[in-house]
């Protein structure tokens, strides 16, 4: 249950707010990879990043789905197949 100043239909958790550690950390990764000239390990990356991109995807899209139930039966809602 969200606290309790917190709207049942507020979407808020969904804005993602990164530290500033998490900011600086991205950003020296995004340098190293623009300051790769080996042509070979960027596109190891490249298909190491479609395939995570595919994977979160995928459970992304099954935790929304997760949630979404959870919510229909903590709000009495019917469940439909």
């Amino acid at each position: 249950m969200p606290p309790k100043n917190e709207s049942l239909n507020s979407f808020d958790w969904m804005v993602v707010k990164p530290s500033l550690e998490e900011e600086l950390t991205l950003e020296q990764s995004i340098r190293s990879i623009e300051d790769c000239d080996n042509v070979d390990v960027l596109s190891q990356l490249c298909v190491a990043m479609a395939r995570q991109q595919w994977h979160q995807g995928k459970l992304l899209k099954q935790a929304v789905g997760h949630i979404a139930l959870l919510d229909a039966v903590l709000s009495g809602g019917e469940q439909k197949p």
